[in-house]
């Protein structure tokens, strides 16, 4: 029997992650994270509940990377330190990890197999090709799985262009011999079925790059993903072809150009790179810089250069400032600040809504199709996607051919399983979202969001109490302090009249009542909840700190 179990990614945008199950063993593809949603107060990231797998160590033969987005790779190293197995990847994407790895010092013991696409490799009972696709990132891959009981296509991020950069296109040949040999399944991408027609070409979006930078006669400002290597390697071009030197800025950025390097997908002339401090040397007209920030980070080098806080880069008039990225849903009214900012300074500033400068690394409606018709599946399941990307993604394989009780439109932890009678929605594992806080790894949950929240809105109130342990006597107290819910200037009666709510609720509960610290603290809470509520509208979080003495 062969099985295929989501772990994140369904239903989601990020937490990518799969396994692929076969006479016991299984196979890890991707261990991605997200970045939290706005209600996630503090959270530094998000990533699947990986629990099925550590459960199942033993039986996991390999970890298999489709390419270098945090998407896909970004909760490895918190795979890793539970269940150590080879990892295999192309070599931008090794590179990638091993940077992070490095970081958290776990690459000593981790077991790092780079492969090619192109490549046909065996890890346990799976026999895998491994074909180019063009993505946003170099160096991505889909997979051919092939078990006993049938092919399992697996697309990747994936776009199709045959405008591409070299290097960067779909092995769409590959696809179409996947298909005359028979595939059981595909599972492919999602995330842009949405949008009709095809994706523009990275070859489009040089030539409109191109043209802003020669007309500037000022600095040059590109922001964009780290990981966009083929973007750089345009805007490199570009800057030579106008005699301008490059520089880059952002820790990211650095990483990624410098992995890059060493593996020949950037090529550089040499003399052009200078560094950031290097900036003020040189004539304005000389300068492409390359740095972070497109998305609006706070603390990126785009954002304090908005703000005025950066130290080596003054935005001025005359500087052009380009954010070729794609903006982030949730994302907008940080960047918008930016920008705004940006103009305040005197910057030109370009962006997707006023400039084709960013293309998709997800396939349109007519590459999603033709992925379906070089592939002519039996079972189609949509992978990669909000829940409505995937009832889209099915509904458009129902168009094109395959039979509605032969599209598997499936959610995280439901396990679909083939065998000699088909294939169907069998069962439900434990799966979900684990919320990081600083090395806090899953001790975030609902109510304690619950709690940042509420003092996000409307503050806290503290209130210390203490009692004479024999006699029950108020020694100390009631204090009534606040934090973001104003008392004293507008309103102080407010804080005696609080106090006198809390002497009350105290007065029934005896020194001799059983748990009674527990019941004055659980009181106190309750009565103060409805004095606020009922008096200024407001609900801050009530803290009573009561003591016997």
């Amino acid at each position: 029997m062969l099985k295929i179990i989501p772990i994140g990614g369904l239903g989601e945008i990020g937490l990518n992650m799969m396994v692929v199950e076969y006479q016991g063993d299984l196979l890890v593809i991707d261990a991605g994270l997200m970045f939290p949603e706005d209600y996630m107060l503090g959270v530094d990231l998000v990533i699947p509940d990986m629990e099925f797998i550590r459960r199942n160590k033993s039986r996991v033969v390999g970890v298999l990377l489709t390419h270098a987005h945090e998407d896909h790779i970004g909760a490895l190293s918190y795979l890793m330190r539970d269940v150590n197995v080879p990892v295999y990847g192309t070599p931008f994407t090794l590179g990638v990890v091993r940077h992070k790895l490095d970081e958290i010092g776990l690459l000593g013991q981790a077991d790092l197999r780079e492969v090619q696409p192109g490549l046909r490799l065996v890890v346990g009972k799976f026999e895998i090709d491994l074909i180019r696709v063009g993505h946003s990132v170099v160096d991505g891959i889909g997979l051919a799985i092939r078990t006993p009981m049938g092919l399992v296509v697996h697309t990747g991020d994936f776009k199709i262009s045959h405008a591409a950069i070299d290097g960067m296109t779909t092995d769409v040949n590959k696809f179409a011999r996947c298909g005359e040999e028979g595939v059981l399944a595909l599972l492919s991408d999602s995330t842009n079925v949405e949008k009709e027609g095809y994706t523009i070409s990275d070859r489009e979006i040089g030539e409109t790059l191109k043209g802003i930078i020669s007309k500037c006669r000022g600095r040059v400002i590109v922001a964009l993903f780290a990981s966009s290597i083929s973007r750089i390697q345009q805007i490199i071009d570009i800057a030579h072809q106008n005699g301008r030197q490059v520089v880059y800025n952002g820790r990211s950025i650095e990483v990624t150009v410098g992995i890059a390097k060493s593996l020949g997908y950037i090529r550089i002339p040499d003399g052009m790179e200078i560094g950031i401090d290097e900036i003020g040397n040189i004539p304005d007209d000389q300068v492409v810089l390359i740095t972070t920030g497109s998305q609006g980070e706070p603390m990126s080098a785009l954002a304090r250069m908005a703000t005025g806080i950066h130290k080596q880069i003054k935005i001025r008039y005359g500087d052009m400032v380009i954010l070729s990225s794609k903006f982030i849903p949730g994302n907008e009214k940080a960047i918008g600040k930016i920008i705004n900012n940006l103009y305040r300074r005197g910057a030109d500033v370009i962006y997707e809504k006023i400039s084709a400068i960013h293309v998709s690394g997800h396939a349109f409606r007519e590459e999603l199709k033709l992925m379906i018709n070089l592939t002519r599946p039996r079972y189609f399941i949509p992978i990669h996607g909000e829940y409505r990307h995937l009832v889209l993604h099915a509904r458009l394989a129902e168009e094109m051919g395959i039979p509605k009780n032969r599209v598997m439109l499936a959610e995280n932890g439901q396990v679909i399983e083939f065998d000699a009678g088909g294939c169907r929605i069998s069962s439900m594992i434990q799966t979900g979202r684990i919320l990081v806080d600083g090395k806090g790894i899953g001790d975030v949950g609902r109510s304690l969001l619950k709690e940042r929240r509420v003092l996000s809105e409307d503050g806290f109130v503290a209130v210390t109490l203490a009692f004479d342990e024999e006699t029950g006597i108020v020694m100390y107290g009631p204090e009534v302090i606040s934090r973001g819910f104003v008392f004293e200037t507008e309103t102080g009666h407010l804080v005696d009249d609080a106090q006198c709510v809390i002497l009350e609720a105290i007065e029934d509960i005896g020194p001799d009542v059983p748990d009674r610290i527990e019941k004055i603290r659980a009181r106190i809470k309750g009565d103060l909840r409805k004095y606020f509520n009922y008096t200024i509208k407001r609900r801050p979080l009530i803290l009573p700190f009561v003591l016997e003495i």
